[in-house]
């Protein structure tokens, strides 16, 4: 995926735990292990921006673009991502 999550950056810096994070953002620590861990298709600003508040920093602390690289024989059709299952982090206080 061309968007890597560098939550586990910030987390080091601040020295600060995955549970710590995800309770003063509002969110379950699992669905912050969905996205910092790059499964999520999705994050909603008023989570980003939580994480931001908590971690004082900017999203481009924490989202970074990366080109993708196509694998041999990968087509690279976006039909192919269409049936994709992958989660989406609920916005920080609502419904887990």
């Amino acid at each position: 995926m061309p968007i890597v999550v560098e939550i586990d950056v910030m987390l080091a810096r601040r020295k600060m735990s995955v549970g710590e994070l995800a309770e003063r953002v509002g969110i379950t620590p699992a669905n912050l292990a969905v996205l910092k861990n790059g499964r999520a298709k999705a994050v909603r600003f008023t989570t980003l921006a939580a994480l931001c508040q908590v971690l004082d920093c900017q999203p481009g602390d924490l989202l970074r673009w990366e080109p993708d690289v196509p694998e041999p024989g990968d087509q690279g059709s976006p039909a192919a991502e269409e049936g994709s299952t992958a989660a989406t982090v609920p916005a920080a206080g609502g419904p887990a």
